[in-house]
């Protein structure tokens, strides 16, 4: 399976400001994934499209086996970095690199909506044990937020068709394959606090911004420096963590 362009060269050249600017994920909502999929020691979970290994660490943490699959070589090499007790993968959601129902969980943090939803849950179904569960997490951007609605103005010209979660289209595939039921939701709000470094790190770490023309981007970047320089400080990103898991038929 080929992945987005956007994905393939932006995160290929955004790894590095992908792991300085992007958040984790807060503590109401790790407990809450880590209890719905009942992760423990004796159990392997598999994060998928796991990146530089944000939400992969804190699987590692609750003593079971991780595996992590990352198709984009920069952000797989930064996975190996910084998270080696998880076990890399190179491969993609259509494609799993493992056998048939050798998972108790899976888990896919900001990226379910690059995949190609029917396939990607073919292949779930495939390597989970029977009533075995995955969850999805996402850092949602608050668009009310006076600093995200200036990134937003910077960044929004250069969207296009980049897949993105806010659009919701990964749902209806997900309720239409009827191979999945869901197990709970939960919505809690965050923020991520940063300095001027750290808002220009998180744009550009967007993949559509990251595969800009060299000049294009540095344009981009100067923009939101100057935009985080007079932004009132102390700075904070608002962001509401929506988590969703759901159990193999």
């Amino acid at each position: 399976m080929t992945i987005h362009e956007s994905a393939s060269r932006g995160f290929q050249r955004g790894a590095d400001a992908y792991e300085r600017g992007r958040p984790s994920y807060p503590r109401e909502a790790l407990d809450w994934l880590r209890q719905r999929l009942d992760l423990r020691p004796g159990r392997t979970v598999l994060d998928v499209g796991a990146g530089t290994g944000k939400l992969t660490r804190e699987l590692v943490a609750t003593g079971a086996t991780v595996l992590a699959v990352e198709p984009v070589p920069a952000m797989r090499g930064v996975l190996e970095q910084v998270v080696p007790e998880a076990r890399p993968l190179e491969g993609t959601a259509e494609a799993l690199p493992v056998d048939d129902g050798a998972l108790d969980a899976i888990t896919v943090a900001q990226a379910f909506h690059w995949f190609d939803v029917p396939s990607a849950l073919i292949e779930f179904h495939r390597v989970l044990r029977p009533a075995g569960r995955f969850g999805l997490i996402w850092n949602r951007r608050r668009l009310e937020d006076p600093l995200h609605q200036g990134i937003s103005a910077i960044t929004e010209p250069y969207h296009h068709d980049t897949p993105s979660h806010l659009r919701g289209e990964w749902r209806e595939p997900l309720r239409a394959s009827g191979l999945f039921t869901s197990a709970g939701e939960l919505e809690v709000p965050y923020e991520h606090a940063v300095d001027v470094d750290g808002v220009v790190d998180r744009v550009a770490s967007i993949s559509y911004i990251a595969a800009l023309p060299e000049r294009e981007r540095g344009e981009v970047i100067a923009r939101v420096r100057e935009l985080a320089e007079r932004t009132p400080k102390p700075l904070r990103l608002a962001y509401a963590t929506e988590t969703y898991v759901y159990e193999r038929r």
